[in-house]
């Protein structure tokens, strides 16, 4: 049996597939103050089926100077990474080559944001099917996911400085 794959270094942005943001925050495990975090996913939607999903992903955030699977990427450390965040309005608004996303935060999230100067992405590239935009997503459903071991090892992660208009 063979799956569907993109051929290597290219995708269509067909194959990505519905492409969506949440956000949450918490307390962080080892410094003790609240994070803001923002999970980008696929609901595996794409033109050549879920497997197919991944692929692209992983072609598209690789592309984007975030490996997966590779460690943190620190976008105020990184010159020229063509992801940024822009806080304003209470929304949290994440451009990327091929995405942008706009996303209404909580106020707990825009606290720990502005707090903190910054905010922690994951990148997933395991399609979510079960996240559909428009559709409350439950803390434990979000859990389930975000936490799940092989959707952080086949992530790719980013800190994001907050960065706001005027």
């Amino acid at each position: 049996m063979t799956s569907p794959r993109t051929a290597i270094g290219t995708f269509t942005p067909a194959q990505l597939g519905t492409l969506s943001l949440i956000g949450w925050s918490g307390e962080h495990p080892e410094g003790g103050h609240d994070v803001a975090f923002l999970l980008v996913y696929s609901l595996g939607d794409g033109s050549d089926g879920p497997a197919a999903v991944e692929a692209a992903l992983r072609v598209a955030l690789e592309r984007s100077g975030l490996p997966v699977g590779a460690g943190l990427v620190r976008a105020a450390e990184t010159p020229g990474l063509p992801v940024k965040l822009l806080v304003q309005a209470g929304q949290a608004v994440l451009t990327l080559p091929h995405f942008t996303a706009q996303y209404p935060v909580p106020p707990q999230w825009l606290a720990a944001a502005h707090e903190q100067g910054e905010a922690y992405a994951m990148f997933a590239t395991r399609p979510w099917p079960e996240a559909v935009p428009g559709r409350p997503v439950s803390e434990e459903l979000l859990r389930s996911f975000a936490a799940d071991e092989e959707v952080i090892m086949t992530s790719a992660h980013c800190v994001l400085p907050v960065r706001s208009l005027g």
